[in-house]
């Protein structure tokens, strides 16, 4: 089984976008579920102060690798699991991710606070089929899509 966790990584730290996933696997405490994280690979990012949408220069970086693996990685899962948790500007990579779940018929589960999200948006409202307040209540809502 598969998870791919989605969310904003521009304007991000490398803490911001590696802290909730390693808490949403420790959280989720399930080895027969694989989780799959955009930011893997992407080490050389932890000496940057802000994530830029792309970094040419390294393999993992390039705008080609980002789209081909996000992609890969979204449409193979079982679940998406998009926190949107106090997101400081669109994050239309993420926004694209939930437009490929919805298309794929991939329950998503979205974190999100209960108002005023930069991401509250009737398109999104109708493509999330979860919609919880934390990440503790998003890897539940996981264990009980995937486990029998």
């Amino acid at each position: 089984m598969r998870v791919y966790l989605a969310g904003p990584i521009t304007g991000c730290t490398y803490g911001e976008c590696t802290s909730w996933r390693d808490y949403f696997i420790q959280v989720l405490n399930e080895p027969s579920i694989k989780c799959y994280s955009p930011m893997r690979a992407k080490e050389f990012l932890a000496q940057k102060p802000e994530i830029r949408d792309h970094f040419p220069e390294h393999l993992f970086g390039s705008e080609r690798h980002i789209m081909t693996r996000d992609f890969d990685d979204c449409t193979k899962a079982d679940v998406i699991v998009a926190n949107l948790l106090g997101a400081k500007i669109v994050s239309i990579g993420t926004v694209m991710e939930i437009a490929w779940a919805f298309n794929r018929r991939i329950p998503l589960i979205a974190v999100m606070e209960p108002e005023k999200n930069l991401h509250d948006h009737p398109m999104i409202r109708q493509a999330i089929g979860f919609r919880v307040d934390t990440i503790e209540q998003a890897a539940y809502c996981t264990r009980s899509i995937l486990m029998p």
